[in-house]
């Protein structure tokens, strides 16, 4: 069948720059913490702030009326206390105002000014930027398919005044590094964003594959192998076939690979690549359904990972597998009853088709440990509707059999702005997961999100692990932060600052 075409992915984002020269068509933000702040540093906007009654507090964007000519703010935007999260805040909310600045310019007729100079407090640090950075690049983020011409958007964004003669070599080196590396970070969310985003009616298990080698080819040390259903079938990927069964569009797992040189340690991610989810036989209500386009966020965060980890050029051996599959109704779809046999042997008991992300899962989580042997285990998925009841809409749940291992992801997400919490694997449900036809039941009884994590916590062969449960912040139905409605990318730059500090 033959599939829709869409915008190129992954899409572009906006230029950043630390320092250089003034272009002709730059608007001006100041960012500040409030008027004393402003006046204290002896800027000559102080009075302009308190004119305008800025208060400075984190996310506020302020429009200076009438302000066109070069030397004057265009706006003024809030940090509040200074915290590396309220740099995030502010430049998602100041991007959003500088977009619709630029809407209604082209509405009115005039030329959209697209490009920004960004003055920020004196002393600014490292981490500082870098939120700020990211805040800019994701907080505009916008996915849509329409036959509308594009709406103007920030292209390009400057800080101003921080050339090494006004800060330092050093302190201008450590700031540039800082904003290079967020922005491929946060490239690594607009790319996961991208593919989750993505309608079904064009990706498929062969397109989300497809994409992925396509950004292998482009990304200098990253391999991509894609494995089709003949050779899942003979390999005994029992777990991707039965979900993958019931349609047309055939599985594939998606194996990424980032070998540098010198490198010892090695990690090894799996993420969750359902690219549609009717349930199955176990068949979802119709009112959601349509949002089960995101259900390969977790696969889709992994694939991102691995491209800004190979660009960046972290010093840690790193393995990615994606297993990928629909899972649709038919004639031939898997059922509950059915005993599964997954890459390795063990089987699995069937209780609701719906259940079908551990199914995929275990399969690759089996076979990369076996295949690969690497030090470390990190599994992604969108996997139970439980942890939005436990954590909510913002949070991800981390499962570990490792505490080492489960502080660092915790602590990655910290440095990379995505929320974490740790949820205890609790040993008095394991009985419940124990299968009397099968060696573990699929769809155990108890606490959801505890079950489905013991349940794939019987493939991973002892090995150090962690299993990041995004079913929550995986998507989004409202404006927060750098976040927008739909799929948010998260947990992209978490695995990417995981890795960083694994090597």
């Amino acid at each position: 069948m033959a599939r829709a075409v869409l915008s190129p992915v992954p899409s572009p984002i906006a230029d950043v720059e630390v320092g250089g020269a003034a272009q002709r068509g730059e608007l001006i933000a100041l960012v500040h913490a409030g008027p004393e702040a402003l006046a204290e540093a002896g800027s000559p906007h102080a009075e302009l702030a308190e004119e305008l009654r800025a208060t400075g507090r984190a996310a506020e964007t302020v429009t200076v009326p009438g302000a066109r000519s070069t030397g004057t703010p265009r706006w003024l935007v809030g940090i509040g206390d200074g915290e590396p999260a309220r740099y995030r805040s502010a430049g998602a909310a100041f991007v959003r105002a500088a977009n619709s600045y630029a809407e209604a310019e082209a509405g009115a007729g005039r030329r959209a000014p697209t490009k920004v100079a960004v003055c920020l407090p004196d002393g600014v640090d490292a981490e500082q930027i870098a939120a700020f950075t990211t805040g800019v690049l994701l907080g505009g983020y916008r996915f849509r398919v329409t036959a509308d011409k594009p709406r103007p958007t920030v292209t390009s964004v400057r800080f101003d005044g921080l050339t090494a003669d006004a800060v330092g070599a050093d302190t201008a080196s450590e700031l540039a590094t800082a904003v290079a590396r967020a922005r491929e970070s946060a490239a690594a969310t607009a790319f996961a964003r991208d593919l989750a985003n993505t309608p079904s009616n064009v990706k498929n298990p062969a397109w989300l594959a497809d994409v992925a080698a396509t950004v292998g080819e482009r990304t200098r040390g990253l391999t991509v192998t894609v494995r089709d259903e003949t050779w899942l079938a003979e390999q005994g990927f029992g777990g991707v076939l039965a979900v993958g069964g019931g349609s047309e569009s055939a599985p594939r797992l998606v194996e990424l690979a980032y070998r540098p040189r010198g490198a010892t340690a090695h990690l090894l991610l799996v993420g969750k690549g359902i690219t549609f989810d009717t349930g199955g036989i176990s068949i979802k209500p119709a009112a959601g359904m349509h949002l089960m386009r995101t259900d390969m966020a977790g696969g889709g965060a992994v694939i991102a990972a691995m491209r800004a980890i190979a660009e960046l050029r972290l010093p840690v051996k790193v393995t990615a597998l994606v297993p990928s599959a629909e899972n649709h109704v038919s004639g031939s779809a898997y059922r509950p009853g059915d005993i599964v046999r997954h890459y390795g042997g063990r089987t699995s008991e069937v209780g609701n088709t719906d259940a079908e992300g551990r199914m995929v899962m275990a399969d690759a989580i089996a076979y990369g440990i076996q295949r690969f042997r690497p030090d470390a285990l990190v599994d992604v998925a969108t996997l139970t509707g439980a942890m939005k009841v436990a954590l909510g809409l913002r949070t991800g749940g981390v499962f570990a059999t490792d505490d080492a291992l489960a502080d660092s992801v915790c602590a990655a997400g910290e440095r990379a702005g995505e929320q974490w919490w740790r949820m205890p694997l609790l040993e008095d449900h394991m009985g419940d997961v124990r299968s009397e036809i099968a060696d573990v039941k699929q769809a155990a009884p108890g606490p959801g999100g505890v079950t489905a994590a013991l349940f794939l916590r019987e493939f991973t062969g002892g090995l150090p692990w962690a299993h990041l449960d995004i079913a929550g912040p995986g998507r989004a139905e409202s404006t927060y932060d750098e976040v927008v409605p739909g799929a948010t990318g998260f947990a992209a730059r978490t695995l990417v600052e995981l890795a960083a500090s694994y090597g």
